[in-house]
């Protein structure tokens, strides 16, 4: 499994121009054979800091992601009018934990 990570810093008067961008990308997800999930996190440090954790089975799938011509317009979108900075971390997964409790 492979794992993206994109971190992004927007100004507070931009986030709903960019939930609102990606929300209408979201379900273009399902529709690539090999991704598997995607989750988003607001900082509790950092004002205006989001990143996206996205899981996916091989690189060929993340790479039909990147090609995806109404996500190529969104990123275009974001590096013009929404995105302070962002940084792009693809981490492959070398060992992986699991714990479930059995209490009810």
């Amino acid at each position: 499994m492979i794992a993206v990570i994109f971190e992004v810093q927007i100004a507070t008067s931009k986030q709903g121009q960019y939930l609102s961008l990606a929300s209408q990308l979201r379900p273009l997800l399902n529709n690539i054979d090999g991704f598997i999930s995607i989750e988003r996190f607001q900082s509790l440090a950092t004002e205006g800091k989001l990143l996206s954790l996205s899981w996916w089975k091989n690189e060929d799938a993340i790479l039909q992601w990147k090609n995806n011509i109404l996500h190529s317009k969104a990123q275009q979108e974001g590096k013009k009018s929404i995105f302070d900075f962002y940084k792009i971390s693809i981490v492959k997964l070398e060992r992986c934990y699991e714990f479930t409790s059995t209490h009810t």
